[in-house]
């Protein structure tokens, strides 16, 4: 190169912003911390407050399920993204700990907000409630069973939903008068659900499936696929087979949170286009509005949340990358929603009831996190967190020294 032309370049700029570079797959597209997963999910958590205030505000059911034709509604979609979601993190989660490691970072992921969240209903929302019904103190601890506040934290402890209610509280809010019964917290059923997935991809780890074997999970979802297309052909026939499928919700949502995990065993080799991301998008809505979600809606939903956490604008990546409230927004909207009808806030109307109620919510759920969530969360890596590997090694050296100090002994 001669002076003259080189003296035409100019030098590169080293304070210059380098071009983003388009992910390749999905595995480097949501890498790290450098994805807007959390947005995704928080706006999920907000789309099941917009769903449940139609009926909680006595505005009557979700509209999209008319739109749908009864496939599923605003909250119902919000639940498979989780489901989507929580399947490809999981997955990604367990490929890399052993059984010991995963069980207890899923307890202390979903149990010590759960637990928080059925105390501040029975101890906290429930006497107040209680007392501005005009009732006695004393009344509201008669009953120590079922039906009353001790009964529905130990009832439902685990995260079984068996009492909705306590008493007559919430009786009558429109929710209350539409159903007949008291019901605190409406959203806290698929926690059950979502740990049965846990519970399968517990399996999986524990056969080292995810890290030697990932076409096992392929053949898992494959199953969980046919179920469902068995049931929708000849309803009734699954159950009759394996009675747990009489419950729809135990094929709809393993099946979506083992699609997320295919996506996870497969991510390197999924492209993150986007082409394909706007087609799934496209898919999504025609299987919503002419049939056929369940089945080729569900994958091209979680394709869509995936590639949409990838291709968000980096200035969201920060939202949920320290703080996920989006556990928190999702299990106090309903028991918010509750209490503020019961308060008579639904009279101010549909938007600016549900603006406060998406407001007391996110203080609910900031106080969770940094209160309970956050720090249990720090103890992942204490105690059962620290693997099999450190326990069997810590129980030979014990038995080792054991048989030193035996050996050592004197003799009779």
């Amino acid at each position: 190169m001669t002076s003259a032309s080189a003296a035409e370049v100019p030098p590169p700029n080293p304070l210059a912003r380098a071009p983003r570079k388009p992910y390749r797959s999905i595995s480097e597209g949501l890498a790290g911390h450098r994805n807007s997963l959390g947005v995704l999910r928080l706006v999920l958590a907000g789309l099941v407050i917009i769903s449940h205030a139609f009926p909680l505000g006595g505005w009557g059911e979700d509209p999209m399920l008319g739109w749908t034709k009864y496939q599923e509604s605003i909250g119902g979609l919000a639940v498979v993204g989780f489901f989507a979601i929580s399947g490809y993190l999981i997955a990604k989660s367990g490929a890399g700990v052993d059984i010991l490691q995963f069980l207890w970072r899923r307890v202390l992921r979903i149990f010590p907000a759960f637990w928080l969240v059925l105390i501040v209903g029975a101890v906290i929302v429930g006497p107040i409630v209680w007392l501005l019904d005009g009732n006695r103190p004393g009344g509201y601890l008669v009953n120590w069973g079922a039906g009353g506040p001790v009964g529905y934290i130990v009832l439902n402890a685990d995260l079984t939903m068996r009492q909705w209610g306590i008493h007559d509280i919430f009786i009558d809010t429109p929710w209350g008068q539409h159903t007949g019964s008291s019901a605190l917290n409406g959203s806290l059923w698929t926690l059950a659900y979502e740990w049965s997935c846990y519970l399968i991809i517990a399996v999986l780890v524990v056969l080292g499936v995810l890290k030697r074997a990932r076409w096992v999970v392929l053949l898992v979802t494959l199953f969980y696929f046919g179920v469902a297309v068995s049931t929708y052909v000849v309803p009734g026939l699954a159950a009759s087979v394996i009675p747990q499928f009489g419950d729809r919700f135990r094929i709809t949502l393993p099946l979506i949170f083992l699609i997320g995990a295919c996506f996870a065993m497969y991510s390197r080799s999924i492209p993150l286009n986007d082409i394909l991301g706007v087609f799934s998008g496209i898919v999504v809505v025609a299987s919503l509005a002419f049939g056929g979600w369940i089945f080729v809606g569900f994958p091209a939903f979680a394709y869509l949340l995936l590639w949409a956490a990838a291709r968000l604008p980096e200035w969201m990546q920060w939202i949920g990358a320290k703080n996920d409230y989006s556990y928190g927004v999702y299990v106090y909207g309903f028991l918010v929603q509750q209490f503020t009808s019961y308060l008579g806030w639904h009279h101010w109307g549909y938007i600016p009831w549900v603006l406060a109620t998406v407001v007391v919510t996110g203080a609910c759920a900031w106080l969770s996190w940094h209160l309970v969530e956050k720090r249990a969360m720090q103890l992942k890596d204490f105690g059962p967190g620290r693997g099999l590997r450190y326990w069997f090694g810590w129980a030979r050296q014990r038995f080792s020294r054991n048989s030193e100090k035996i050996k050592a002994a004197p003799q009779d």
